[in-house]
């Protein structure tokens, strides 16, 4: 491989890494409340349900 397609492909990979990078650094953890969490966790189990029924 000719040196620039190296340098293309260096910078295309520092590319990905960095935009990775900063969306793991501005990623905002999620706060549910106890009454959120008990909604989720209902509405999960009714399609594990209706997954199991349909498969």
């Amino acid at each position: 491989m000719p040196w620039y397609a190296w340098l293309i492909l260096i910078v295309a990979i520092g590319a990905i890494v960095g935009a990775l990078m900063t969306l793991r650094e501005t990623a905002n953890k999620v706060e549910l409340t106890d009454e959120q969490r008990k909604r989720v966790a209902e509405r999960n189990a009714e399609m594990d349900a209706k997954d199991s029924k349909d498969g």
